[in-house]
Formats: structure tokens, C-alpha cells, sequence
């Protein structure tokens, strides 16, 4: 079953990454960003200051929602996990250092994009009966198509992103972890599974105030963690740090050097992996973070899409940059494990699993890089579960109501569990396909509600509903 199922699943995705979501992603940033006339640079330090001006690691309980910070904190968990560190691994061995390049584009159209998938998510939400913030995806897209057909898309991305992140993308997650913990400190992989469900179902059965509160404090600590051990790496290897960038650029114009094969096939293969690996790692335009920035009280929905872009800021331009560049400048430069392998030789040489730890490795020795490695990927994929958990229940409870957010939670845990058990070719295309496909209903109710996002980001009168 499985052996058939896969080729079918991998030439979907590929059509889908190839051609559609690389034209979506690009023609929604491109759209947002002439149409805000690029509000991820106009508005930027406005979104800095928001975030970093009075910064707390403890928010508060709100009565409903969550604070800005923790809207930014819970969306951020979701933005950096596995497609930080093995996402942007698999990136470079597929689509070689160029394709880092295309990630930086995808993500500075992408602020733009989340800019108003952020702005549309304040404006649509709804509070229900027992205080429940209730906002996302489903409910702009209800918003700019009335009737059958809004129903039906939204449905359809209700459908879509309970599989591709509370089921099959959790799974994913749970398994970095079960992989790498088991590499770095050789404890069997149930055990790992064990205490990953046991501390994600008390999360969970603490409701969104409970969330809240931990993704507030984890992300920043988690952040840092990483930046410092990143930090040291480079500043040990900055003799090869002008080489590094050199890559990057040399091979995202020139891919065919280190991909082979002609120059168009390179380029396509360059290019949709950093869109891919960008749409995995950041998550503008799939749809899934405006669940979290439906949540923030704040004044009025621009001061939550200018928060919003900050996240994907941090995600791609410092901690997967950071990545990206420790592994390049470790493994691909003169005297690495890669250095002038083609993309080919490289997959045969290292894999996507073990390529960050083999890379901080060069510096910290194999066991310490290992063991760092493993214990940032825990945090990173460890809060990617609580946000996707939550996106995905949202969606549930849309669907089915409140009480089938029980059922929900024991089924995700079920599929946590058993990602630290096994690894599946079929789970990470069905996890990618999911995003892939969630990403088609969103961007076309992006298309549709242009004109409401545009009032906000001009400041006009309507701009204070939340006053």
C-alpha cells in the first residue's frame, strides 16, 4: 500500500511545489507587496518596536486570547521547527546553496503576505459563547465568498490543514525528535514518544491560556539557544564566511554547477525547493499562523500584521539564515565533507536528518554538535506541535464543534507517539502535499479581500474597530 501510494503522493507534490505554489506564493507577495506599497519596509520598525519595546516573558492571563507578544510567540513556535534545521538541510542538498537565496525572496514577499493574512485574521474573528477567540483562514475566506462556494473552500482547507499539521505534521515533528535524541544520547525512541505525549497532553488540556503561557517563554530561550551556538560556529569558521555567501549567490543564478543538467531543469529545482522548504519553514501564505494572531488583543488588526511580519523575519532571515550558513560554511567550503560534491553526490555522502549535527559537529566535535543539535531540534519541534495543535483543533472545532476537540487531541497524540517510532517517506509527502494543497484557498481569499487589507495598512478611520 504504502510502496504504491508514495510515487502517486511525490508526483502530486510535485506538480503542486513546481508550478502551483511557487506561483502562488510568489504572485500573492508580489500583489501584497505593490498593493501596500511594500509594507514590510514602510512598517518594519513599526513591527520592531511592537515587539522588542516592551518585551515580557510573562504576559498575563488574558480574559480570552492571548496578549500580542503571545500571539507572536505562538506563531513563531509554529514557523521555527524541523523546517529550520532539516527542511533547510534538505533545501541545500537538493537544490544546492542557491536555493537559500529563494528562500530569502519567498520570505521578504512572504512579510507581506502574512502582513495581511495576519491583518484579515483580527478582522474576521469572532468570540463565541464560552470566550473562545475563534479566527483563522476559514473565517476570511467564509468572509470574501458568501454561500456555497466559501463553505466548500473552506471546508475543503479545514480538511486539509487538520492533516497536514495537527496529524501528519506533528508526526513529522516527533520524529526530528525521536531521531535525533536517539543519535545524540542513544534513549530508545518510545521512551522519547512517551514523554513528548505525556508533557504535550497536559499543554493541551490547559486550552489556549495554557499554551500561552509556555510558548511566551520557550521561543525566546529557545531562539537564543540556537543563535549562540550558531554564533560561535561562525565566528570559528569566519575565514570561510565571504566563501559561504559567495555560494549562495553564485549558485542561485548558476545552479546548474552543483545540481547538473541544464540550466532551466537547475533553476526549477533551486528554485521550488527554496519555496517549498521556505513555505515549510515560515509559513507565510499556507494559512496556519493567522490562527495565532487571531488571538492577540491589540488595538486594531494592523498592529497585529505588522507584529506578524517580525515573526517571519525572525524565522527565515536569522534563524534559518543562521543554519544555512553553519552548514555551508562547515561542509561545503574548502576541506568539507561536501565541498564540490554535486547535489546528487551530497544526498549519497550525509542526509537531511544528520546534516546540521555533522555541520556544528566541524566545530563543537561530533558528539557536543550531535548533542546540540538534538536538543534544539527538541524545542523547535517541540513548540511547532503546540502551535499546529492548536491551528489544527480551531479548524476542528469549525468543523465538528467544540466537543469533537476532544476526540481531535487523543488522535494527535496518537499520531506524536508513533512519529517517534518509525519514519515514513509517505508521512513527510502527505505532511508536504497537505501544506501544498492548504495554500490554494487561502491565497485566492487573499486575492479576493485585497481592498480590506489595504484600508488597514492606510490607516484609515475603520482601522480602530477593536477600540
Amino acid at each position: 500500500m504504502t510502496e504504491a501510494l508514495l510515487p502517486i503522493v511525490q508526483k502530486i507534490n510535485g506538480y503542486l511545489s513546481d508550478y502551483i505554489l511557487v506561483a502562488l506564493l510568489i504572485a500573492v507577495g508580489l500583489w501584497y507587496s505593490i498593493k501596500t506599497r511594500f509594507v514590510q519596509v514602510r512598517h518594519f520598525k513599526e513591527g520592531w518596536n511592537s515587539v522588542f519595546g516592551s518585551l515580557s516573558l510573562r504576559g498575563g492571563k488574558q480574559e480570552s486570547g492571548m496578549s500580542s507578544f503571545q500571539a507572536l510567540a505562538t506563531a513563531i513556535a509554529a514557523q521555527v521547527g524541523t523546517g529550520n534545521i532539516v527542511g533547510a538541510s534538505g533545501a541545500i542538498l537538493t537544490g544546492g546553496p542557491g536555493a537559500i537565496f529563494w528562500m530569502w525572496v519567498i520570505a521578504f514577499l512572504g512579510m507581506a503576505t502574512i502582513y495581511a493574512e495576519a491583518t484579515l485574521a483580527q478582522e474576521t474573528r469572532t468570540v463565541d459563547k464560552d470566550g473562545n477567540v475563534l479566527g483563522g483562514p476559514v473565517y476570511y475566506i467564509t468572509t470574501a465568498f458568501k454561500g456555497g462556494f466559501g463553505k466548500f473552500l473552506a471546508g475543503f482547507f479545514a480538511v486539509a490543514i487538520i492533516l497536514a499539521l495537527g496529524f501528519f505534521g506533528c508526526m513529522v515533528q516527533s520524529n526530528s525528535i525521536g531521531e535525533t535524541f536517539s543519535n545524540a544520547f542513544n534513549v530508545p525512541t518510545w521512551i522519547i514518544g512517551v514523554v513528548l505525549v505525556a508533557i504535550c497532553g497536559f499543554i493541551f488540556l490547559g486550552g489556549v491560556q495554557r499554551l500561552a503561557s509556555v510558548t511566551e517563554k520557550i521561543v525566546p530561550i529557545m531562539a537564543a539557544v540556537f543563535l549562540v551556538g550558531g554564533l560561535i560556529v561562525l565566528i570559528a569558521r569566519i575565514k570561510y564566511i565571504p566563501a559561504t555567501f559567495g555560494m549562495i549567490f553564485r549558485y542561485a543564478f548558476a545552479p546548474q554547477a552543483i545540481i547538473g543538467g541544464g540550466f532551466g531543469a537547475a533553476l526549477k529545482i533551486a528554485l521550488s525547493q527554496g519555496a517549498k522548504r521556505g513555505l515549510f519553514s515560515n509559513e507565510a501564505g499556507m494559512g496556519s499562523t493567522p490562527h495565532a494572531h487571531a488571538q492577540a488583543n491589540v488595538k486594531n488588526p494592523h498592529q497585529q500584521g505588522v507584529v506578524a511580519m517580525i515573526g517571519v523575519f525572525i524565522d527565515t532571515f536569522v534563524v534559518l539564515t543562521l543554519n544555512a550558513l553553519v552548514i555551508i560554511s562547515t561542509l561545503y567550503t574548502e576541506g568539507g565533507p561536501l565541498h564540490g560534491c554535486g547535489a546528487a553526490a551530497a544526498q549519497d555522502v550525509l542526509k537531511k536528518t544528520n546534516l546540521a549535527q555533522t555541520a556544528f559537529g566541524v566545530v563543537f566535535g561530533e558528539s557536543a554538535g550531535a548533542m546540540f543539535v538534538a536538543v534544539c531540534l527538541f524545542f523547535f519541534a517541540f513548540s511547532t506541535i503546540l502551535g499546529w495543535n492548536l491551528f489544527g483543533k480551531i479548524n476542528m472545532a469549525y468543523l465538528f464543534g467544540q466537543r469533537s476537540t476532544v476526540i481531535y487531541t487523543v488522535i494527535a497524540l496518537v499520531f506524536i507517539f508513533l512519529g517517534t517510532l518509525t519514519s515514513s517517506d509517505l508521512v513527510w509527502e502527505l505532511s508536504d502535499m497537505f501544506n501544498n494543497l492548504m495554500v490554494i484557498p487561502n491565497a485566492i481569499a487573499l486575492f479576493a479581500l485585497t481592498g480590506m487589507v489595504v484600508k488597514h495598512v492606510n490607516g484609515t478611520p475603520e482601522a480602530d474597530r477593536w477600540e
